[in-house]
């Protein structure tokens, strides 16, 4: 088919990233194709093939395997659609992987880091060169990720950091986590505090290479907070939900950040929730979380 415009969802089977095939789907044009990505073609060929047939849906969509713990299966998917369609317009890189409050923190970091961050980077690296002008490549992250979050020990890991420096910062981390050295360098137990950090750095740092080209051409690339999210994922972790929303709440204040016209040069690069960037700098070490984990 000769598609519009691309969108493509990482994450994409179940949950937010569902919601978010859905909205793009119901938001853009006939002529314009959303793929809707996982590792197993089963869950991604009846997701798509579900998504198609809502009564909202605009869209042409298409159920894409990927597996983003495989860089290579990410520059592959990339190349692909530069190939096909000369870029893409739309990326939501948004996998994680579950982790319980009564498992290791350790015993599944490297899961962890793999689906959360080494897949953020690759994603930023292969589809940041594949974006087309007027294109928003969006990382669903967490408020968590704000820099306050760490002990202050490790700021100067991703504070203006370049991507490398990011993925250097991780791989010490992982290490130190094998190594039971983590606690005692200022890392949080909390798997999940680091790798948003991680995640925003990650961000930021190739923002802060295109920002003026991207700002010429009203491109956007940022990360984004969708709030407190009813999953599987994050049900476990949080004992008050009453104020918590549906993925398909969620959802519309992150599609919201794609289908803005103009780009808001005081949202580039920057976490953004509910339409507003969050300080790189906020935050405090969240201990109390910590003492509830198991190492």
């Amino acid at each position: 088919m000769n598609a519009s415009r691309i969108a493509l969802v990482t994450g994409a089977n179940q949950g937010l990233g569902r919601a978010l095939a859905e909205g793009l789907a119901s938001r853009m044009d006939p002529d314009d194709l959303v793929l809707l990505t996982g590792r197993s073609h089963q869950r991604v060929s009846d997701a798509a093939r579900e998504v198609a047939h809502l009564p909202g849906t605009r869209s042409h969509v298409q159920g894409q395997v990927l597996d983003v713990t495989d860089t290579d299966d990410i520059a592959r998917l990339a190349d692909e659609l530069r190939a096909r369609y000369g870029g893409v317009d739309v990326v939501f890189s948004n996998a994680v992987a579950r982790v319980l409050p009564e498992e290791s923190q350790a015993e599944r970091a490297d899961e962890f880091i793999e689906v959360s961050n080494t897949a953020t980077h690759a994603i930023l690296r292969s589809f940041g060169p594949v974006l087309r002008p007027g294109g928003r490549l969006i990382v669903v992250a967490s408020s968590l990720g704000t820099l306050g979050h760490l002990d202050p020990r490790l700021h100067h890991l991703f504070d203006g950091a370049s991507l490398d420096q990011v993925e250097y910062a991780v791989e010490s981390w992982r290490s130190a986590v094998h190594n039971k050295t983590a606690e005692e360098a200022g890392w949080p137990r909390w798997l999940n505090v680091p790798s948003k950090v991680a995640q925003v750095a990650a961000v930021r740092a190739v923002a802060a290479e295109r920002r003026e080209r991207d700002l010429a051409d009203g491109t956007l690339i940022a990360s984004v907070c969708p709030g407190m999210v009813d999953t599987a994922t994050s049900r476990p972790w949080f004992s008050d939900f009453s104020q918590a929303q549906s993925p398909s709440e969620a959802a519309r204040a992150v599609l919201d950040v794609v289908f803005t016209e103009h780009v808001d040069p005081a949202l580039y690069g920057e976490l953004i929730r509910f339409g507003k960037a969050l300080p790189w700098h906020g935050g405090t070490p969240p201990v109390e979380q910590d003492r509830l984990l198991r190492p």
